[in-house]
């Protein structure tokens, strides 16, 4: 078992007579791990965030990527109808419990709904109604809406595809997956919607912003800092919703 060595605690006090030293944990490769699981393993136990996700009690470090995105964008507002996309473990659903008043704790201001849907049990949540759900098979659309009551205000999905360990499969599988998300959102959102989620930069996302611009007035790009600086993922936010797309293909 790796040892935190000691030093300066979180609160910067003196832990030690020794004064400060490297608060880095350093986990040893054993018999059986991958050097890679071995560097993955090492960057959690050292990452600020999955320690403060830890200590805030939220159930990932991913909550903060939504929280810096909506501090940017203000989409998750008292009385807004909100649905998750491959909401396991919950995380984001978290930051939208308060900022949406899904319990309706705030006097004077709207309550919203949480609707998070994944392909597993999610651990209940107060404020929040999990449904197990391939978001892509037919009627999933209809029966989303039946369980919110109506149309979305956002639509927001963390979503990554398995890796197969090759980028460039891996990045086309991502922006396969928030294109068909994309569509998805097309027919829950509520005129003036939004829509956020998670895409790698890398070239092949040209043809899912070209469809955003479209359909959206507005269409942004983002790295909130929770995102690792050497990964390539980011956000897209698009906003202002234009509205479904008849049969004759008008608005």
């Amino acid at each position: 078992m790796a040892k935190r060595p000691t030093g300066k605690s979180p609160d910067g006090k003196n832990t030690s007579g020794r004064g400060m030293r490297d608060l880095t944990v350093k986990v040893k490769t054993a018999r059986g791990r991958r050097s890679s699981s071995t560097r993955w393993l090492q960057r959690q136990l050292n990452d600020p965030y999955v320690k403060r996700a830890q200590a805030e009690g939220y159930r990932g470090r991913a909550a903060y990527k939504i929280m810096e995105v909506d501090d940017k964008y203000r989409f998750l507002v008292p009385g807004a109808r909100i649905v998750d996309l491959g909401c396991a473990p919950g995380g984001w659903c978290q930051v939208a419990v308060p900022r949406v008043n899904a319990l309706g704790e705030k006097s004077g201001k709207a309550a919203g709904r949480i609707l998070g849907i994944d392909l597993q049990e999610v651990e209940p949540l107060a404020g929040c109604e999990f449904h197990v759900l391939d978001f892509m098979d037919e009627g999933a659309d209809d029966r989303v809406k039946e369980w919110l009551g109506g149309k979305a205000d956002v639509v927001m999905s963390d979503m990554a595809a398995s890796s197969s360990g090759h980028k460039q499969t891996d990045h086309l599988r991502i922006i396969s997956l928030c294109e068909a998300a994309a569509y998805f959102a097309f027919d829950v959102l509520e005129e003036g919607g939004v829509f956020v989620s998670k895409v790698l930069a890398g070239g092949a996302e040209g043809e899912l912003q070209k469809l955003l611009k479209q359909r959206f007035t507005k269409v942004a790009n983002v790295k909130p800092p929770a995102s690792r600086s050497d990964s390539s993922e980011k956000f897209v936010v698009a906003t202002g919703f234009r509205g479904a797309i008849d049969s004759d293909g008008e608005d």
